[in-house]
């Protein structure tokens, strides 16, 4: 596969265009190439401002959204839904087609989108030095937002910390080792907004806490 983003400098982290660490990821993505030959269908690179003092981190590309696109939480409901977060604090400007959030960094803990959007624990595995390399490459981060309990488990062992000692809980905050804050969120799939797990309500209001969190001095 040709990678687009040549010409461009990629983010330390960003996973190879034909990344081989993970076979049944390989073989999925092998098979929606051939199904949809103008979809991405590769590791989808994070994101955002490298000077970026806050950093949301997803579970796993969507097979229709940043699997078809290549940019995280762009062109499914659960970008939908965080962008508007986003832009309601005053975080991301929303266009009809793209959504841009200069001061955010955006990420997933499996950088390929896995089949039923459930990546095995192997894969969780083999993609973290990925995430920690993102995250260890943002020199102003001081808070990151984990969308669900495989964000939370991914982004404290990415940062240095240990489980269980930080609990995932939606709202919940855990100050790591390194200084850097973590804030739980569940994931603002469009499962999860139809069985009432979370309201728009709720994705703002946890946002707004590691927004605060990411400006304090």
């Amino acid at each position: 596969m040709t990678d687009e983003r040549i010409g461009e400098t990629p983010h330390p982290g960003t996973p190879p265009i034909d990344c081989p660490l993970c076979p049944r990821l390989v073989a999925y993505r092998a098979d929606q190439r051939a199904r949809h030959t103008t979809w991405w269908n590769a590791p989808v690179p994070p994101l955002g401002d490298a000077g970026a003092r806050m950093a949301i981190v997803g579970l796993a590309p969507g097979l229709k959204g940043a699997n078809r696109t290549g940019k995280p939480f762009h062109g499914d409901d659960a970008g939908k839904y965080l962008f508007a977060a986003l832009a309601e604090l005053g975080l991301a400007s929303e266009t009809p087609d793209v959504w841009h959030a200069p001061d955010v960094f955006i990420t997933n803990a499996v950088a390929c989108a896995p089949p039923g959007n459930l990546p095995e624990t192997a894969e969780k595995h083999a993609c973290r030095p990925f995430l920690a390399a993102q995250l260890a490459a943002l020199p102003a981060l001081r808070v990151v937002v984990a969308l669900g309990e495989t964000a939370h488990q991914a982004s404290i062992k990415a940062i240095g910390g240990k489980l269980p000692k930080y609990r995932f809980g939606h709202g919940a905050t855990h100050m790591l080792p390194s200084g850097v804050t973590l804030v739980d969120c569940y994931h603002p799939s469009r499962l999860n907004f139809n069985t009432g797990t979370i309201t728009p309500e709720m994705l703002r209001d946890v946002l707004a806490v590691a927004n605060l969190v990411s400006m304090a001095e």
